[in-house]
């Protein structure tokens, strides 16, 4: 089985390009740095991050070009693939590439660094209905009016 999941932020906007063709396809290429835990010899805890290259195909890269911008921290899956090109001076160049099948943001939008952006989306709730809050022991407030659209009682 080839399965990844991870979750980091965007390093920087993500590049996107079309195939050539008949059936054109929009591929769109980014980098996430993904958090790494470890300890150091002295007993300092220190945090790193592997940057890890993604590849989107089809609607995950237009998605990806509408909504994913540097620093927006999302969670994908999807599959690793490796290969192997020749570049100009003649070296043999290997890749590793996770190549996206799903992606979705791990945090809202104003919790996001990127958050002074506008991503061209609007806001995540409705606009006529208020968004919850998070009060000071951690849980989220339901705001008033909206038990109604809740699935349980």
């Amino acid at each position: 089985m080839n399965k990844v999941i991870l979750m980091g932020r965007l390093t920087r906007d993500p590049e996107i390009r079309y195939s050539q063709g008949e059936q054109s396809t929009a591929v769109a290429r980014y980098t996430l740095a993904v958090d790494r835990r470890f300890t150091r010899n002295n007993g300092g805890d220190q945090q790193t991050a592997d940057f890890i290259s993604c590849v989107a195909f089809g609607r995950s890269a237009e998605f990806a070009e509408k909504y994913l911008r540097k620093g927006i921290k999302i969670a994908v899956t999807g599959r690793i693939q490796t290969g192997s090109y020749t570049n100009r001076d003649g070296q043999k160049v290997y890749t590793t590439d996770v190549i996206i099948d799903d992606q979705e943001f791990a945090e809202s939008k104003s919790a996001s660094p990127a958050s002074d952006h506008n991503y061209g989306g609007g806001g995540f709730a409705p606009a006529d209905r208020p968004s919850p809050s998070a009060a000071g022991d951690g849980f989220m407030n339901i705001p008033d009016g909206i038990d109604e659209e809740l699935p349980f009682n």
